[in-house]
């Protein structure tokens, strides 16, 4: 953490202060309601937050990624300026570091990466920021949102204010916070609703806390159940020894004492075991909460594995409906990395990335097949050599030619040996 803060204190200005758009403007900071580190603790703890951020953050990223660039007609440079992004792609590992963020981004709706220099970034923790400064400007009387001006830190990392454009800020956007903090699919699951000002339900997370906190001790009922036992002859002090040794066994079944007479006046002992109403039903209940909290996760992948009766086809169609959930978040991050990384690196060796347009694409590259046509008529119009069309037909087609012509006596003898 100190080799962070470090960096971090190196790149903001202590003296930073927000620019002024007019004389109207104003500045205001956005925060998050509910703290980004309680967030990733529910990932962290909670198996169905987990699995469901990263099976969407493997199906936005997962599969890759490979960079293009212009044709060399375009701009004779444009190799050159690929091969400078390439190098920055594998001098900072940005494969491992998108899906690292996406996984945060997902959960959280925020992840934040420090530009060090042109060829070295690092990602903040997720608590590092406290605020985003956001300057507002008057427009008619309407107060408007511009720009982010600042990243103020946390005390523990340092504090003082991030230049934003030393900052990546990735984020699933809000539509009432356009520029401070996104919103991820867990927040929703911790956020508690109030009706009519007064009535407030408390959050999913929350609600399935509980319930499997219950689940164990109602297993424990049922498992050892209390026992009411009714000994009318019993002195005091012999109720007392019971007392103690039930006292002392296992937490289930514990066994209560009455002393009292029974009407007869008679020595009669009774043991009544404590029964749970059986109409005392919930299921419904429980599968309506556990339903939203699926919701929430906006995957299909719990009910995948946990609901019978989940067909191949449904589970194509809810994968399809996945998908059009993930083509956003894949078109933000594939603008943030040509625009903030690729377009860096390209400048910083000496190219027009405008002209280079070095773009990055997901998934891996298609290779063109090569078809027997293909080949023996670029042989026939010679526009490959003979031995080029050799170690294509061995390698490609799988061809088996022989380097020379085998002799008559060698012909001769492995057919005798074949024989």
């Amino acid at each position: 953490m100190s080799k962070v803060v470090k960096k971090i204190r190196e790149v903001f200005s202590p003296a930073f202060r927000s620019g002024v758009a007019s004389p109207d403007s104003q500045t205001v900071y956005d925060v998050t309601v509910i703290p980004l580190a309680d967030v990733w603790e529910l990932y962290k703890r909670d198996p169905t937050c987990r699995s469901s951020v990263d099976l969407l953050a493997a199906s936005t990223v997962g599969m890759g990624f490979y960079t293009t660039c212009a044709p060399e007609k375009d701009y004779a440079d444009a190799e050159k300026a690929k091969k400078a992004v390439d190098d920055f792609n594998k001098v900072v590992n940005l494969d491992r570091m998108l899906n690292r963020m996406a996984k945060r981004v997902i959960a959280c709706g925020n992840d934040f990466w420090l530009k060090v220099s042109a060829t070295e970034v690092i990602r903040l923790p997720i608590d590092a920021v406290e605020k985003i400064e956001v300057k507002f400007t008057e427009i008619q009387d309407i107060q408007v949102p511009r720009q982010v001006s600042g990243y103020k830190l946390r005390a523990k990392y340092g504090g003082g204010v991030l230049k934003p454009e030393v900052v990546i800020h990735w984020k699933l956007e809000d539509d009432d916070s356009p520029f401070g903090f996104g919103i991820g699919l867990l927040q929703t699951l911790l956020h508690t609703l109030t009706i009519k000002g007064n009535e407030k339900r408390p959050a999913y997370a929350t609600m399935k806390a509980k319930i499997e906190t219950i689940m164990p001790g109602i297993f424990e009922k049922y498992a050892g159940p209390d026992v009411l036992a009714n000994v009318p002859g019993a002195d005091d002090a012999t109720i007392q020894k019971f007392e103690t040794a039930i006292k002392n066994r296992k937490k289930e079944g514990v066994w209560l004492f009455y002393t009292g007479k029974d009407k007869s006046g008679g020595p009669n002992v009774s043991i009544n075991p404590v029964q749970i109403d059986p109409r005392a039903r919930f299921e419904s209940y429980i599968e309506h909460m556990v339903n939203q909290f699926y919701l929430g996760c906006e995957t299909p992948l719990p009910r995948l594995f946990s609901t019978p009766g989940f067909t191949e086809a449904s589970s194509k169609a809810a994968l399809q409906l996945q998908e059009m959930l993930i083509l956003p978040t894949q078109r933000d991050i594939k603008r943030i990395v040509e625009g903030d990384l690729f377009d860096v690196a390209v400048k910083q060796g000496g190219f027009d990335s405008e002209k280079a347009a070095v773009r990055l694409n997901w998934g891996a590259q298609e290779t063109p097949e090569l078809l027997a046509a293909d080949l023996i008529s670029a042989a026939e119009k010679n526009l490959i050599r003979p031995e080029e069309f050799r170690k294509n037909a061995v390698k490609v087609l799988h061809w088996e030619l022989w380097e020379q012509e085998p002799s008559s006596q060698d012909a001769r003898s492995k057919s005798a040996g074949g024989a």
